[in-house]
């Protein structure tokens, strides 16, 4: 589990096939004080499993299902990662309960400057929409979010400065790609 509070935003050093899957090794910084190979790490929002660390890498697999439902499938050498550790028993929890299982990709349909904040919009499928909740939680690319608005099939949220500022948000334009995971409460409740 996840909170979507992110701890950083690494950076893909390498990225070969694997398999059907893919490998990628990640440059980070902050987040090697406790991180063991076997423990699950959020790499923009999806659950993976540390397999080699090595002097500020580590390494992931990426199995074929992964590579085809979320946005590490079309990831690049160079591009930027949102990054957390799994959650400790005892922790504030800032955000909301992830579980890094991703529900869909989809485009940003929209992204806009309004004064200090930035305003992006972003599609979601038939199939998700009665999960959707005004005020509720939803998590882009691993981040903790709240849907400010809900028209047809689009959702509006509102990135304030700290949140553009650290996480890979900040490097996002209209047409990329974002993994969403919908809040698993409204799943349950619904």
């Amino acid at each position: 589990m996840f909170s979507g509070i992110i701890e950083e935003i690494g950076k893909i050093k390498e990225k070969r096939n694997k398999g059907n899957g893919i490998e990628i090794k990640i440059e980070a910084d902050k987040i090697f004080d406790d991180l063991k190979v076997g423990n699950s790490i959020s790499v923009n929002g999806v659950c993976l499993t540390v397999e080699k660390i090595d002097n500020k890498t580590f390494s992931v697999s990426i199995s074929s299902q992964t590579k085809n439902q979320t946005n590490l499938g079309e990831i690049k050498t160079g591009e930027y990662v949102n990054l957390e550790r799994a959650l400790k028993i005892g922790d504030r929890i800032g955000g909301h309960f992830i579980t890094g299982h991703i529900d869909f990709k989809t485009k940003i349909i929209s992204l806009r400057k309004n004064g200090e904040f930035y305003l992006m919009k972003i599609k979601i499928p038939q199939e998700y929409r009665k999960y959707i909740v005004e005020r509720g939680s939803i998590a882009v690319d691993g981040v903790s979010l709240t849907i400010a608005e809900f028209k047809n099939d689009e959702v509006l949220i509102y990135l304030i400065p700290y949140t553009i500022e650290n996480t890979n948000l900040k490097y996002k334009k209209i047409g990329d790609l974002v993994n969403v995971e919908i809040d698993i409460f409204a799943k349950y409740l619904r």
